[in-house]
């Protein structure tokens, strides 16, 4: 041990090239984190949790001017989040003259040389690194109070000379509730046989590691916060965002990022990246630090992860540590250790990998080892670069309105009139928290030879943040790269489709000619509102169904014990029309909708037809989630939390034992593997394997529990299941009906997608058009829709028997369905099914291949689960 901690106390203090020299006579009024925690950061088996760190880096602040706090935001759980400013005194003093510095920068592109010169000379560079989102990636967190003690007390004529030039801005938890979370789990555990296994359930309220997936829609407060640094009041040049990987590869990740990448990224960010992961590389390797890699796995192509700041000109990359049992070390041969997916096919020395780790024990004090280098070494390429960068963030804010000037698309301009128009509203405001520029038109115009009327938002290019705005209205064209020419595609990280204006089911027209008239017909907008006419004495408020929003009222209004009715049929209404299924609420129930903000009031009348609406009622709704990191329920939870709608989680073992019939009406299955979710194991080619949690966590709900589930839908019940879950209903399917009998029967549905697949079917969480039969599950969707899919559930029906009925909701249409995104012979899902609704004896199912919700982004398939819920 005492070798081991020699070793990397040379490694990280005495190099020559990122010495970081404490002074006792300096440093001897300031409490180290060791003397803190009664523990050294990193330590085998010790965490600390996300309290005691802002407590220590408060104490920090108190202790030494080089520190400085500021609350951000607030967590999902209501926790304060913190970033910490360190950096020379002089340059906290003058923050807020420093912030105006990268505002005009960033923003602004007609600067004079000799303002631009003024501006380089007085600036710094700001560098945001936002630490162990995904929780129980615990080492950037663990290793937040050693690196700003470090800087805070340094006396080293290198590190003095990083903070002079540098604002590091820390985010030294990017997800407080989880860290929490994670480590009393973990604190838990520890001694016992368990000890390192997983957190059961998601490390977030809702969302666990897909935190990390929302940087696009911020549906997440802590997406938020960090979001208004880059987009809103700091407007950093540098970014970093800290991960872990696996403990079986490289030890170490550093840009440049593998193929594919954005293509709406300027040049200049690229090279920037690679000049940054070239010092990290060079730096950490000087000090002996084997494992790194480059090049490997991670590419940069989708925008949804915290660096969406490098498509608003932040200089943004990742690194990523080879994980340990959270906090405990382990042990690795030789043999053990492999590598694997994009850029690296052996673990052998080679351009992507220059010095191989040889195996051994891997500690989280070498993670916070390689934390603290990789950090310094950041610090370091920044304060060295000071002038370029800043000359080279306001060159890009200068290069991308010239872009937007010159290059088509000019605008993306929306009809204020859309199917969905408080989805026009949430448009509005999403894209002003991303800080893009949005114009209304004041007046009639034909562009382009199309006509645009007044009130019509316009999303002009011409804007420093250009990239972002092409990159999420525009549909996405797969960039296709191949490692040998005519060999097999490079597969993306993640999604190959994000357009916001097919998931929010928006109308948007881009105009790739550019009108001098249009520019001069804009006018400031703040928000998109709706009016609605003048209550006066009315009696009913009228909510459109095509409206998501008019869903969240009527889910509102009976959460509280008020009365909801919808019509059966479109209808006219004192000259409006509205659809079929349409809400009808009272006016008396005005106050209870006050607060929900409506993006589009409602219609207030006298003459509404009450003998042709229909009250509805909230069914008692089950939501069944494992302890598996399930993030598809996390997300159906948080809809069903905006939504207002009541709901109580089931755990698959809990399925067994519940008078289902009796508790609820509705269960609802979000996706998941119907192998863990039927026995708690997951399984590969014949095999069942456990999974890595306490065995009270690791329960499927059994043959028993399966039985009961279909019991439940015999009798009259109603499930409502999508993706992976569906799998549940297929083939031949089981009901006890006694002890000596059963019956036997398969509802007349099929997944047939690795036949397709098999006939070269290919979707990587693509959008695809999909035609809407008209009833009450479709309820204010138009004639058809974009979905987001992938290509592992595709349904057929077949003619019924028995009991048992089907109907399609959705089907594929003629013809390839592809909108955005990779879709190969997409052809072959013609006339197939997305979404059918089965009859078995009194009860039903909605089963969906695709999640309606996926992510909290793609409202434009919301009202199939809304509607599911609610329509009998």
């Amino acid at each position: 041990m005492l070798t081991h901690l020699r070793r990397m106390a040379v490694g990280l203090f005495c190099s020559a090239a990122l010495v970081i020299a404490s002074c006792p006579v300096f440093a001897q009024s300031i409490t180290t984190p060791s003397q803190f925690f009664g523990f050294e950061p990193g330590a085998d088996g010790m965490l600390f949790g996300y309290e005691k760190m802002i407590d220590y880096l408060k104490l920090l602040e108190k202790q030494c001017s080089r520190v400085k706090l500021f609350n951000i935001g607030t967590s999902a759980l209501g926790r304060p989040i913190y970033m910490v400013c360190i950096s020379d005194e002089e340059n906290l003093k003058n923050l807020d003259e420093l912030k105006e510095i990268n505002r005009k920068l960033a923003l602004e592109p007609n600067l004079s040389q000799s303002e631009l010169n003024e501006l380089k000379g007085r600036g710094k560079v700001f560098f945001l690194g936002t630490l162990s989102m995904h929780s129980t990636e615990v080492a950037p967190a663990q290793a937040a109070p050693v690196v700003a003690y470090k800087l805070a007390t340094s006396r080293g004529t290198d590190t003095l000379a990083w903070l002079k030039n540098v604002v590091y801005m820390m985010v030294p938890c990017h997800n407080p509730d989880g860290m929490n979370m994670v480590n009393e789990n973990y604190m838990k555990n520890k001694g016992s046989k368990f000890e390192g296994t997983n957190l059961p359930g998601v490390y977030h309220k809702y969302v666990g590691h897909n935190i990390n997936r929302d940087f696009i829609t911020l549906t997440q407060p802590e997406n938020k916060a960090v979001s208004n640094l880059t987009s809103i009041e700091w407007f950093p040049q540098v970014m970093v965002e800290k991960h872990q990987m696996g403990s079986t590869g490289a030890r170490y990740f550093v840009p440049p990022n593998h193929d594919p990448i954005a293509q709406n990224i300027d040049e200049n960010l690229w090279s920037w990246i690679g000049l940054f992961g070239a010092n990290m590389l060079n730096d950490m390797t000087a000090m002996g630090q084997k494992g790194i890699s480059q090049r490997y796995i991670f590419d940069n192509y989708w925008p949804g992860s915290t660096e969406t700041c490098l498509w608003k000109n932040v200089i943004a990359f990742l690194t990523e540590g080879a994980s340990v049992k959270t906090a405990s070390p382990i042990y690795i041969e030789k043999n053990e250790l492999k590598v694997w997916g994009k850029g690296l096919s052996e673990y052998k020395k080679g351009a992507n990998f220059i010095a191989p780790w040889e195996g051994g024990w891997w500690r989280l004090s070498d993670l916070v080892q390689y934390e603290l280098s990789s950090t310094f070494s950041i610090i370091r390429t920044a304060s060295l670069n000071r002038e370029k960068i800043l000359q080279h963030r306001n060159d890009m804010c200068r290069r991308e309105v010239a872009k937007g000037l010159n290059q088509a698309p000019f605008y993306f301009i929306f009809s204020q009139h859309q199917t969905d128009r408080s989805e026009l509203g949430r448009l509005v405001s999403l894209l002003r928290e991303h800080g893009v520029e949005i114009k209304r038109l004041s007046a009639d115009l034909l562009v382009d030879n199309r006509k645009f009327r007044k009130g019509d938002i316009v999303v002009p290019l011409a804007q420093p943040f250009r990239a972002f705005v092409k990159e999420v209205l525009e549909r996405q064209e797969y960039p296709e790269r191949r490692y040998v020419p005519g060999g097999e595609i490079i597969k993306p990280y993640d999604v190959t489709s994000w357009s916001l204006p097919l998931s929010m089911g928006l109308n948007c027209s881009e105009v790739n000619a550019r009108s001098i008239e249009l520019e001069n017909a804009l006018e400031p907008i703040n928000e998109f509102k709706v009016l609605g006419n003048a209550p006066g004495n009315s009696k009913h408020m009228v909510f459109c169904s095509s409206n998501n929003e008019s869903f969240r009222v009527a889910f509102a209004v009976l959460a509280k014990g008020g009365r909801v009715f919808r019509t059966g049929e479109a209808s006219e209404v004192d000259g409006q029309i509205f659809r079929e299924g349409s809400f009808v609420i009272s006016t008396s129930l005005a106050q209870q909708i006050g607060s929900l903000n409506l993006q589009v009031a409602p219609f207030c009348t006298n003459t509404m037809d009450e003998s042709k609406l229909k009250e509805i009622k909230l069914p008692a709704i089950g939501l069944v989630e494992t302890y598996f990191h399930d993030m598809d329920a996390g997300w159906t939870r948080y809809i069903f939390d905006k939504y207002s709608i009541p709901y109580r989680v089931i755990r698959p073992v809990d399925l067994a034992g519940l008078n289902l019939t009796k508790e609820f009406k509705i269960i609802v299955f979000p996706s998941q593997n119907a192998d863990l979710l039927t026995t708690g194991k997951r399984k590969r080619d014949d095999d069942y394997y456990p999974m890595n949690l306490p065995p009270e966590f690791a329960q499927g709900m059994g043959k028993k529990g399966k039985s009961n589930l279909l019991k439940f839908i015999d009798e009259g019940g109603k499930v409502i299941s999508w993706g992976q879950s569906t799998e549940l209903f297929m083939g031949t399917l089981e009901i006890e009906l006694d002890k000596d009998r059963k019956e036997e029967f398969t509802l007349p549905i099929q997944n047939v997608a690795k036949g397709l697949q098999r006939n070269g079917l290919e979707i990587i969480e693509a959008h695809v058009n999909v035609s809407v039969k008209p009833g009450p599950f479709t309820w204010g969707m138009p004639s058809s829709i974009p979905i987001l899919m992938g290509d592992d559930v595709v349904f057929e029906t077949s003619v019924p028997y028995f009991d048992t009925d089907r109907r399609v909701v959705l089907e594929f249409p003629t013809g390839d369905p592809r909108l955005s995104g990779y879709v190969k012979k997409g052809e072959l899902l013609e006339n197939r099914a997305a979404v059918v609704w089965v009859q078995k004896n009194k009860g039903q199912l909605i089963l969906m291949a695709f999640s309606p919700q996926f992510r909290g982004s793609t409202p434009v398939s919301y009202k199939l689960l809304f509607n599911a819920l609610i329509a009998e």
